[in-house]
């Protein structure tokens, strides 16, 4: 434990997003608030502010993590609303923080260091571990006041979050009633009833279509979209020959293969660290002049670092810094010597925000393999950049035909098994396997097609290695459609309603029926033909069918629940017959834990966010 105080005291307590932290899911990232000057201010909260530069970095970490569930495609980001949402995430984390120090939620140092003591990521063999320790810090670029400042803020709000999340009140039998709607199953029967045989003699009037129009405005918003026709060539559809290399072709492959792996070398980077948090820094000066001339004078580099590095985690290793690369450390001083360095010169004296350092480099030896080891890959790259480069020809002067007649049909006549395809009201968010790939939907939403722009497009290489040109027909801008524009879907609608109430009537008696006699009985003297579709649970029907279907009532024995939904030219009548609760004995309690874990969770969340909603509401937002 010692050791620890020692190390928080020196240059080592820089750094760290504080990533063992678990993050609170209304807040999210932790560790961004830092200074910032008054012009640089996204937010003010109770006259403490919120700067630009921390709102950037969470809308940065939100990017990266929205990415994830949309394979990459950054054009399916929505950026302003990923902005808005970090800006009140941020507004939230500051309304707690405040709140949390009113209430004085805060560790006192003996807290901290015990707390940071028992991190499982500064732990070797279940102790803490300097070494540990020391290279989680050094991977970030932090000062020692920013990282407990960040620690204390971040345990405030678990302890707030957590007082919240722990006196939420729940009921067994809300959590019971929520198990038996998840789990229970219910037999349905469907029947179709075909709504053209309803629609003779129906019009609908234009002022009909435009109160339609009206009252439902909102279901017509659109995403950009476009009609496009496109032509895509694969590396199949080519034949490419390919020579055998020549000797000296080879022999020049081998030489760039020599050159690449003795450039790939990573540099062995070594240092030791005269701090100056006990001495000064004039005396961390001097001493580091000191050590840089016992070096020369002829001491190692590695005994020097063992007897003077303040640095730990390397002092042993002959004062070796594992992994470095540029930007390790944080500092630009530090690989600007490193680049300077040749191998084993020893650097005059570095200044970096964590004291003075001597660095040396050394380029491990390293063995390449001979040319007959590797002439087999080298003739086979060789073989496969000919065929690239004949591919890359060939493709250059379909673009040139592309471009030069504005027209994909060129493509089709040089190479006979490509055709030109169509697709209509294509999105951003359209599944296809071409036209779903971000590079081709930059072509297909460009700016100058929005403008009016309607050309073949140049080629656009996709990763697997083929090629496609897209031509823009129509290009429909995201927003409300027009009600010209959504005249003929309207007339439709309207016409389907219409015939539906029109097929109501006339089944009324059959409908009046199931609301008080066996449904065996009105079945005899029905029309509709109901077709069992089987013994559902909740998540197995479509949606449409669902919505209905489990918000009927239970029906008495012997008789059925009736609803309808409609579809395009179509009413489906949903009957359910019975409800069958599952077993309560098929439920495991380990299932049951993890509906009430759930259950606590959406709670606690929801009187957290609640909470904010208080606090926003008394606070001074500007």
């Amino acid at each position: 434990m010692e050791s620890f105080r020692k190390l928080i005291k020196g240059w080592l307590g820089i750094a760290l997003l504080v990533l063992f932290l678990a993050p609170l899911a209304l807040v999210g990232i932790e560790g961004y608030f830092s200074g910032s000057k008054k012009t640089d201010v996204a937010k003010t909260v109770n006259g403490q502010d919120i700067a630009n530069k921390d709102l950037d970095d969470l809308v940065k970490a939100y990017q990266q993590q929205y990415l994830q569930y949309v394979q990459g495609d950054a054009s399916l980001l929505n950026m302003d609303a990923i902005r808005n949402n970090a800006l009140d995430t941020l507004i939230a984390r500051q309304l707690l923080l405040q709140q949390a120090q009113k209430l004085g939620l805060t560790l006192s140092d003996a807290q901290f260091v015990t707390m940071l003591s028992q991190v499982p990521e500064f732990q070797v063999n279940g102790k803490f571990s300097d070494q540990a320790f020391g290279n989680y810090l050094r991977s970030n670029n932090m000062t020692k006041e920013m990282l407990i400042e960040n620690l204390r803020k971040d345990q405030a709000l678990k302890m707030l979050s957590g007082t919240i999340s722990n006196y939420t009140l729940l009921d067994k039998a809300d959590i019971q009633r929520l198990a038996n709607i998840q789990t229970e199953q219910r037999e349905i029967y469907l029947a179709s009833v075909k709504l053209d045989e309803y629609k003779k003699g129906l019009t609908v009037s234009p002022q009909e279509i435009a109160n339609y129009y009206n009252q439902h405005k909102a279901s017509f918003k659109q995403n950009a979209n476009v009609d496009v026709d496109y032509v895509v060539v694969t590396p199949a559809m080519i034949n490419v020959t390919t020579t055998a290399p020549t000797a000296a072709e080879i022999q020049q492959a081998y030489a760039s293969y020599v050159e690449a792996q003795k450039k790939n070398v990573a540099k062995e980077v070594h240092h030791i660290l005269i701090t100056k948090d006990s001495r000064g820094d004039a005396a961390a000066l001097k001493l580091a002049q000191d050590v840089e001339a016992k070096i020369k004078a002829g001491l190692s580099f590695a005994e020097a670092a063992k007897q003077f590095s303040e640095d730990p985690t390397s002092k042993e290793n002959g004062g070796l810094i594992q992994g470095y690369k540029a930007g390790l450390l944080g500092s630009k001083e530090f690989d600007n010597a490193v680049v300077g360095l040749k191998d084993q010169q020893i650097s005059q004296p570095v200044k970096t925000q964590f004291g003075y350092h001597i660095i040396e480099v050394q380029t491990p030896a390293q063995k390449i393999a001979s040319l007959d080891a590797v002439k087999p890959q080298l003739i086979a790259d060789l073989q496969k950049n000919q065929k690239a480069n004949a591919l890359s020809n060939i493709v250059n002067k379909l673009n040139d035909s592309v471009i030069s007649n504005d027209a994909l049909d060129v493509v089709t006549q040089q190479v006979k098994t490509a055709k030109v395809q169509s697709a209509k009201a294509v999105t951003v968010w359209t599944k296809d396997p071409y036209l779903a790939d971000a590079s081709v939907k930059a072509k297909l939403f460009s700016d100058d097609v929005k403008t009016g722009d309607r050309n073949a497009s140049s080629s656009v290489q996709l990763a697997n290695g083929d090629v496609i040109w897209v031509k823009v027909r129509n290009y429909r801008a995201a927003g409300t459609q027009t009600l010209a524009q959504a005249t003929a879907a309207i007339r439709n609608k309207v016409l389907d309603q219409k015939a539906e109430v029109i097929a109501k009537q006339r089944l009324a008696t059959t409908f009046n029926g199931f609301k008080s006699k066996p449904a065996e009985q009105v079945l005899a003297q029905s029309s509709i033909k109901f077709e069992k579709a089987g013994v559902f649970p909740r998540q197995g029907l479509k949606k449409e069918v669902s919505n209905i279907a489990f918000t009927l009532p239970t029906p008495k024995a012997g008789m059925w629940s009736v609803g309808t939904t409609t579809l395009p030219n179509e009413m489906v009548v949903i009957a359910v017959s019975k409800v069958e609760p599952m077993d309560p004995k098929a439920i495991s309690a380990e299932q049951m834990q993890q509906l009430q874990n759930w259950y606590q969770q959406s709670r606690s969340e929801q009187e957290l966010a609640d909470y904010v909603e208080y606090l926003k509401s008394k606070a001074k937002i500007k």
